[in-house]
């Protein structure tokens, strides 16, 4: 933590909505693994009901805790936070993620030696022991449509049918890319006030592709850093309702396609989450129906499909 008065050099800004067992993990490691740099630990509360707010507030006295009134977002309540912190370097970092020793002395590190970079984003290590996917190619309608029918799987080393998921990624050296996925974020506040926080108009997923998009627009670089890494949960909220999130996250597509491609765009767009939403159910149809050890799941994905399909024509709207 910052010792005295002294200012921080990094502020690490952490938005929880529940998942307390999560966000006291992601603190324990942040504050007990230790870094060599002065920092700040700002948590931004989104109206939690399982206590999360009380146990941080009795367990880490020290970390700065805001408690918004409502579920404003996860992009509001990291720019709440942003606003309240005071590091040169500021870190978003999910409150299902859990940062080691050394991690975020790394990050600074690197971008003390490159003042180009932006955004800096290290490697996703998953609870399974692989590496999660965190680098993605800005979405366009031809790539968006290559995943929807299952290029990308067909031919992940095709610049044309590889679609915009970049699942072939090899994550072994660090480079400039289009995305970096919105678990775990680290950016010069140099580059920060020139590029501002968050669209608050997302209000959950989205943001992370809009923030990357504003970045390279204003001329810095998006870097995936290799020598760093942190361990990431994944899905910590979104697993209460998935259906719920996966309609908020076509939700949150069409809102980026409608801010940079305008209204053909969107039709775009929504004519490939429409052939997206076939061809799964489709295909989880078949596997329903020939793979009995696989109906549970298919249905499922069949359900969720439909789902996002009345959703798209307006039949059930996200609430």
């Amino acid at each position: 933590m910052n010792p005295g008065n002294a200012d921080p050099v990094v502020s690490v800004i952490i938005v929880t909505w529940n998942g307390k067992k999560y966000a006291l993990e992601c603190l324990e490691a942040l504050l007990e693994r230790g870094n060599a740099l002065p920092m700040e630990i700002i948590v931004v509360d989104n109206a939690s009901t399982d206590g999360t707010p009380e146990a941080i507030r009795e367990r880490f006295p020290h970390v700065l805790l805001v408690r918004n009134d409502a579920n404003f977002g996860f992009a509001r309540a990291n720019n709440i936070g942003i606003a309240r912190s005071r590091g040169e370097y500021v870190c978003l970092v999910n409150s299902d993620v859990v940062v080691p020793a050394g991690c975020l002395d790394k990050m600074v590190q690197y971008l003390a030696l490159h003042p180009d970079i932006g955004l800096l984003g290290p490697k996703m290590l998953s609870p399974n022991g692989g590496i999660g996917l965190s680098v993605m190619r800005l979405p366009t309608v031809s790539n968006t449509i290559c995943c929807a029918l299952g290029l990308h799987c067909i031919f992940p080393a095709s610049q044309l049918f590889s679609g915009f998921l970049m699942e072939d990624y090899e994550y072994d050296r660090t480079e400039d890319v289009e995305v970096l996925t919105g678990w775990f974020w680290m950016v010069p506040r140099i580059a920060l006030q020139q590029v501002g926080g968050l669209d608050e108009r997302f209000f959950m997923y989205g943001e992370d592709i809009d923030w990357c998009h504003r970045f390279l627009k204003a001329g810095w670089r998006v870097v995936f850093y290799s020598d760093a890494e942190a361990l990431h949960y994944g899905a910590a909220s979104s697993a209460k309702a998935p259906t719920r999130f996966y309609i908020e996250m076509h939700r949150a597509n069409l809102q980026y396609f409608r801010k940079y491609y305008g209204r053909i765009g969107s039709v775009g767009y929504l004519f490939a989450t429409w052939l997206h939403e076939v061809v799964r159910i489709v295909g989880y149809s078949l596997v329903y129906c020939y793979r009995p050890r696989g109906r549970s799941a298919a249905a499922f994905k069949i359900n969720k499909s439909l789902s996002c399909l009345k959703w798209l024509f307006g039949v059930a709207p996200v609430s």
